[in-house]
Order: C-alpha cells, then structure tokens, then sequence
C-alpha cells in the first residue's frame, strides 16, 4: 500500500468534516419535487430538481429526507394552507441543512417548509393554464355546443364505488315522471395521481361512440381542495375544451370553479344537480310537445270552421245564382216565345225544343252541384262532430282532474286526494281512498 492512501471510509469522513465546517448553518432553497416516497417508518424521501428557465431541461438535482418527527408536522400542517399534500410536480420553498454521511452519501435534511410560496406558485399555474387556454382560442369550445332538444342518453365519467355516481343514477333513474333513459358509466379514478389520465382515457373511449352519447357527465362527491386539484390540469382542460359532445361537470364542491368547470358547458354542483337539471331538460321537453298539440288541434278546429262557413256561403250564393238564372231565363224564354209566334212560327218551334233541353240540363247540373256540395258540407259536419270530445265522453270514456290539472298518472295522485271525473252528461267528485299499481307485461 502507497504510504500516502487511505481507506474509503476515511475519504468519507473527510469530506463529511469539509461539508459540515463549510455547510455549518441552514439554507432557505427553491426546488421542484420531482419524486417522493414514504417508508414503513414515516419518513419522507424526496428526489429534488430545478430546471432550467422556459424549459424542461434538469440542471441541478439533489436528495432530500424528512425525518417522521418533522413530517408529522410539516405535511397536515401544508397541506390545510395550501390545499394539496405533498407531492411530485410541486415548486416547494424548504429549509433545510446540508449533510453527508460516509455510508449514504451526501443529501439535503429538511427542517421546514414555507406553504405560502406553493401557494402562489399554485395559484399562479392556474392563472397561466386558464390564460393559455384563452390565447388558444379553446376555453369556450364545449360552451358553444348546443344541448340536445331532450337529453336521454349520457356517458357518465366517474368512479363506479363513488356515492356521487350512485346518487346521480338513482336520482335520474327512479324520477318520479317515470322518463326513461340510457347511462353508460366509463371507470376513471376521480383522485389521485392517475386521476388525470383516467379521465382523459375514458374520454377517447367515449370518443369512439360519439354518434351514440348525447352528453358527457364528468361526476365526483365532495372533496377536500386536495382532491380536486387534479381537475385543474391543462391536459384534461384541453381534452374537455375540444370534446364534441356537451360536457357536464357536478364534481360536487362549494370552492372556486375548478377549470374543468370553466372550460365545461355546463357546470352544476353536485351529481343530483346534474340529474336534476336532466330531468328538467326533458320536463321542458314534454310540456313543449303538449302545448305544440293543444296549438295543432285548435289550429285544426278554428281552419274547419273558416271552411264550413265558406261553404255555406258558397252554398247559398250558388243557389241564389241559380234561380236568378232560371228566372231570367224564364223571361227570356216568353219573351222568344211571343217573338217566335208572332214573326217565325216554325223558327218558334225549334228553338223552343232548343231552350227546354238547354233548361232542363241547366237545371239537372245545378241540382247535381249543390247535392254534391250539400254532401261535402255533410262530410265536414260528421268531421267536426267526430272531433268533439264529448262524442267520446258520450261513449262512455272519461276525463280525471286534480286541482286542475289531467291526471296522467297515478304516481300525481296519493290517498284522500280529491279528484273529478268528467263524464258526457256531469261531473263526478270522488276521494282517493286506494291507489292500485297496474304492473306491464313485457312481451
């Protein structure tokens, strides 16, 4: 052995005591948290970086633990001031002490942790994530879509165990207009570290049936700020921005719009919102196709109407017409008559025959005419009379009110409820006492 080497531990030691009387104080630093880990024991690994200015290029990396004493403190202590917990991707502001032990080597202790500064930091990739959706034109894509007329059948993005997704398929499911309609959940994780890629696979598997879906349903329960931090993602925002179909989201928080909210079409609160607000779409719906029916039937009455009454006048001037013509022709007929008789005698003769046949089928047709016309005024009585309805009322058909209102339902009506019986000759009034369930057969 050289006389001037040492062993390897000795060269550790040595570099131990030049860090220790170089590095004798604590440091306030900036870096990035590119991975971390907890151990069995608690405590905290993290991989820190910092990256070069406008680019994802690493310049420095460094590790850096956090002894289960301190991270007791320092996490619960985060993450109630900044709304998310420690994690990879986050610009953290630690306090730390340099160190270097002969076995494992050199590394960074932390001591604390200042949560303002990823506070802002946070707050400012918000900003910058909302105004680079602005400068690409895409932040109100989903909002120009229009809502389907009746929405009825919904890809629901979600987590199959959440109770925000059971609340939503029960609430729209079992309403009480008994509407029906279609829900397709697509599994995604709704917290979490993979929540982001999640969603954004469920949306290209939607993608693949875009022609089915009417609207998409992006629904979670409530959750703390940490939860839904990743709903303020650029990716999942640009892929909800773009989608073709109408987003919906009710991720189901009293905070700030997250920006899946913003870039949404719709956004609502909760899950039941949301199923609430489909309900209403199609309540809207149906009381459109009535009113557009009362609108059609009137419209048809009031038009038979106007046509009966201008055939009866029709009618009348035909026959007033008609007899003024017969009567002048009568007039004409004496007239010729005497002329005939008294200048041309056998010219009488023939152009009498000639005005009796020209009589008789001025006569013949004028009947025909208004027969036929008095026919088809007789059709459109029958027309107007079948329209009535206490023609059907008369054939022993019924109409039931309550406060008002048709009953179309039984689900309208509960016991002791008052309701009218409308029949050809009367009302009836009557009490609910039992309300009886008529189950259909599927055939």
């Amino acid at each position: 052995m050289p006389v001037n080497s040492i062993t390897l531990s000795e060269l550790n030691l040595r570099i131990k005591n030049v860090i220790k009387n170089s590095f004798d104080e604590a440091y306030w630093i900036v870096a990035e948290i590119n991975e971390l880990r907890i151990n069995q024991s608690g405590h905290c690994y993290i991989e820190l970086i910092e990256k070069q200015e406008n680019s994802d290029n690493i310049i420095a990396k460094n590790r850096a633990n956090i002894w289960v004493q301190t991270y007791r403190i320092l996490q619960p202590y985060f993450e109630t001031t900044t709304g998310t917990s420690l994690k990879a991707g986050l610009k953290v502001l630690i306090y730390i002490t340099v160190e270097f032990h002969e076995l494992y080597g050199f590394s960074l202790r932390v001591i604390d942790i200042d949560p303002t500064y990823t506070l802002g930091d946070l707050a400012k990739q918000r900003q910058e994530i909302i105004e680079r959706l602005e400068k690409e034109g895409i932040i109100n894509m989903n909002k120009e879509l229009e809502l389907p007329l009746v929405i009825q059948r919904i890809a629901v993005i979600s987590s199959e165990t959440a109770a925000g997704y059971g609340d939503f398929a029960n609430q729209l499911l079992d309403n009480q207009y008994d509407y029906k309609y279609y829900i397709k959940l697509f599994h995604a994780k709704m917290q979490g570290d993979k929540a982001v890629q999640t969603i954004i696979d469920a949306l290209d598997k939607i993608y693949k049936y875009e022609d089915f879906f009417d609207i998409v349903v992006i629904i979670r329960g409530g959750g703390s700020k940490t939860d839904l931090s990743c709903f303020d993602n650029y990716s999942l925002a640009n892929n909800i921005a773009q989608f073709p179909l109408p987003v919906i989201t009710g991720i189901g928080h009293e905070r700030d719009d997250t920006i899946a909210d913003i870039v949404a079409n719709t956004k609502l609160k909760t899950p039941t919102a949301v199923a609430e607000y489909i309900i209403l779409n199609t309540e809207d719906f149906e009381n459109y196709l009535i009113n557009l029916n009362d609108v059609f039937v009137d419209n048809i009455n009031e038009l038979l109407k106007i046509k009966k009454t201008e055939l009866n006048n029709l009618s009348y001037r035909l026959v007033n017409n008609t007899s003024k013509t017969i009567i002048e022709t009568n007039n004409l007929l004496q007239n010729k008559k005497i002329l005939l008789k008294t200048l041309l005698p056998n010219y009488y003769l023939s152009k009498k025959n000639t005005l009796d046949k020209n009589k008789k089928l001025i006569t013949f047709y004028s009947v025909k005419f208004i027969n036929n016309e008095k026919h088809r005024i007789e059709m459109f009585d029958k027309i107007i009379e079948y329209s009535d309805p206490l023609k059907a009322l008369s054939k022993g058909y019924s109409l039931t009110k309550h406060n008002g209102k048709i009953i179309k339902s039984i689900k309208q009506l509960k016991n002791d409820d008052i309701i009218e019986s409308i029949i050809a000759d009367g009302t009836i009034q009557s009490k609910v006492k039992k309300i009886v369930t008529v189950h259909k057969v599927n055939k």
